[in-house]
């Protein structure tokens, strides 16, 4: 059983991103959002941990954040922090698809 160390990364970066949108611009929709995504992804990424197959929560949770965000940083051409989220979901989205396609069987 390994631990996935990404995705717990990936979620403790979007809980810090809530707190820093918090502190910085007294964003409690920030707080909010970050605190929720981070925590999905910190759950997606414990069971991803217990059963390697087990990454939909992980990949809902990435996937929503790569449209929102991406969307958010082609409306306004800002790196941070829309530009930043995005590009991180979008590899989090292609390690778990890539994890996927690595551990499914193959048919004979």
């Amino acid at each position: 059983m390994a631990v996935d160390w990404s995705g717990l990364c990936y979620a403790a970066l979007l809980a810090a991103g809530g707190v820093m949108g918090y502190v910085k611009a007294g964003s409690v929709t920030s707080l909010a959002a970050g605190l929720l995504f981070g925590l999905l992804a910190a759950v997606g990424a414990y069971l991803a941990s217990q059963n390697p197959k087990n990454v939909w929560l992980s990949l809902g949770t990435a996937g929503t954040l790569l449209v929102v965000m991406g969307l958010r940083f082609l409306s306004s051409w800002k790196f941070m922090p829309a530009g930043l989220m995005a590009l991180l979901s979008g590899l989090m989205v292609a390690k778990i698809i890539a994890g996927l396609l690595r551990t499914r069987p193959h048919k004979s």
